[in-house]
């Protein structure tokens, strides 16, 4: 399984990289609980991926692994100004990245990356904000200690696949409850941080918003994995959802047809022109809060085409609504 290979080499990487005294081969084995052939071959494969790990000492017994104190020193020099002025305008993306543990880490490594240039640089990078500026999507409150200490030590429980028993409150039903889970993976998705974990209660894979998460507490028993979850988690929904994609066509008004056109809303979709500027949209994606919500915002320029029971939900919401401004 390729991801459980990145993450046991990123905590050999960690691991190395902390013992400023070195580790031998047999400790990262029984760090992360596979052979010494297997760590041989991941510290193989970490080495042509750049990283300066290097060896010392005469035996395999005795041999300390060791990181480079400084193995990224040549980075710099392979950066053109596109590059950096890319990394500069990024910061706004960093910033809003409210609870999501790395958040501090970028942007202390752009800053390290801007501090290292000369004044002249510097100077030209102070004034892109006035050629090109960008706005971050809705996100967590910024009250995100709490929010980053709870990711933090999610991202060790995925990484060493440690059970979890958490007090989450959700949304949808208004309550708060005590749930026992196997934490997969943390995805971050429209400016929030989401945990995809298996509930064994339920025997099904649910997607829980850390901020809703009320107490924590990682065990020390471990899980093993008897699935492999897609790249893209949340590749079938238009949201932050995961769900069994379905057949959806919508026709859009002149009105709003170009917007609708020239942009990618899903990589499923098909656009067909219709008469009188008209155009229809079909998607595969499924059918939840977020697909119905991007529906609603279209107002009386989206009409529903297919399935009839997602026309039907859309119009009693139309209804509802129209109900609410009534005089």
């Amino acid at each position: 399984m390729r991801n459980a290979e990145v993450i046991r080499q990123w905590q050999i990487l960690r691991e190395i990289e902390s013992r400023r005294a070195g580790v031998t081969i047999h400790d990262l084995a029984a760090l992360v609980k596979v052979s010494t052939r297997t760590i041989r071959r991941d510290l193989q494969a970490l080495q042509e991926a750049g990283f300066s790990i290097y060896d010392e000492g005469e035996e395999n017994e005795t041999k300390r692994w060791r990181l480079d104190a400084q193995p990224f020193r040549s980075v710099q020099e392979g950066l053109s100004v596109s590059d950096v002025a890319a990394l500069s305008l990024s910061r706004s993306i960093v910033d809003s990245m409210s609870g999501w543990p790395l958040a501090g880490e970028l942007g202390a490594a752009l800053a390290k990356i801007e501090r290292a240039l000369n004044p002249r640089m510097r100077e030209f990078l102070s004034t892109l904000p006035q050629v090109v500026t960008t706005k971050s999507a809705p996100h967590t409150r910024r009250d995100s200690s709490r929010l980053i200490d709870t990711t933090r030590r999610l991202m060790d429980a995925v990484r060493d696949r440690r059970v979890v028993e958490m007090r989450y409150f959700s949304a949808q039903s208004r309550r708060a409850k005590a749930y026992r889970v196997e934490p997969y993976r943390l995805a971050l998705a429209q400016g929030g941080v989401y945990l995809i974990a298996h509930v064994p209660a339920y025997e099904e894979f649910r997607t829980f918003a850390i901020e809703r998460i009320e107490r924590l507490s990682v065990g020390e028993a471990t899980f093993r994995k008897t699935r492999d979850l897609p790249e893209d988690v949340f590749g079938s929904s238009m949201g932050a959802f995961s769900g069994s994609p379905e057949p959806i066509e919508v026709e859009f008004d002149a009105s709003v047809a170009p917007y609708v056109a020239g942009r990618v809303w899903h990589d499923s979709q098909k656009v067909t022109e219709l008469p009188d500027g008209r155009i229809r949209l079909a998607l595969d994606v499924s059918n939840d809060y977020a697909l119905r919500g991007w529906l609603l915002s279209f107002g009386a320029s989206a009409h529903v085409i297919s399935p009839p029971a997602l026309a039907a939900t859309i119009r009693r919401e139309l209804l509802d609504t129209a109900k609410r401004y009534e005089t």
